[in-house]
């Protein structure tokens, strides 16, 4: 099994990256507000050789863009981490900063957008605007034999960065879709996102959430 990295890639974006004027604009004033904040395109965080590769929407504002690591400092990493350290995805102990000592294992998290939006809702040119670092990112990544897309927008970017229809593997949470990637198989699975207004609603459980990484250790393990 590859030895887990938390160090940031070459694929990510730059720390002053200017493709977004909304999101530039958006950073630069809560580089103001919160000057000890991370306030910069999130890095992906993980193995640099996994199997299962996360996609997230966006960083949120007082998680990820305040941290710098995906997922950490609000409710939804309380949630995945747990759920990836019970299936063997992560190990050690997730205390919501990036100097705990969380390891991902034979697994990348990324996100579709890597700085927060306004709202958490970026645009469709945002998204198209990031899209490239999700595609290089998926390109350096051959080992990857399964994908988690965290929500709707999450599952419909991925197959566009993959030039694949969506009408052709829809979002259904709990779906396994098998697709190309390079040449090779893999299987895209969904989930609603794992956000508090998720939970709190009931959309989703705690165990529909591990219902889906079920699945993926299942698959994972048989590709082996």
């Amino acid at each position: 099994m590859p030895e887990p990295h938390t160090a940031g890639f070459a694929l990510d974006p730059a720390r002053d990256c200017p493709l977004c004027p909304r999101l530039v604009a958006f950073r630069e004033e809560h580089r103001r507000l919160s000057p000890d904040w991370f306030n910069a395109p999130v890095p992906s965080f993980g193995d640099k050789a996994p199997s299962l590769l996360i996609v997230g929407l966006a960083p949120g504002l007082r998680g990820a863009n305040r941290t710098g690591r995906p997922f950490t400092g609000d409710y939804a990493g309380d949630l995945l981490y747990e759920t990836m350290i019970d299936f063997g995805f992560a190990r050690g102990v997730y205390e919501a900063r990036p100097d705990d000592s969380l390891e991902l294992v034979d697994a990348l998290i990324t996100n579709a957008v890597r700085c927060v939006p306004p709202e958490n809702k970026p645009t469709g040119p945002e998204i198209k605007a990031c899209r490239p670092f999700l595609i290089a990112t998926l390109d350096a990544m051959p080992s990857v034999s399964a994908v988690l897309a965290l929500g709707r927008i999450a599952h419909d970017t991925f197959l566009t960065a993959l030039s694949l229809p969506r009408a052709r593997s829809p979002f259904v949470h709990g779906a396994g879709h098998d697709i190309q990637l390079s040449g090779r198989p893999v299987k895209l699975f969904d989930s609603y996102h794992c956000s508090r207004y998720n939970t709190n609603t009931g959309r989703l459980t705690r165990d529909m959430f591990r219902s889906v990484f079920a699945s993926i250790r299942a698959h994972v393990d048989t590709t082996a």
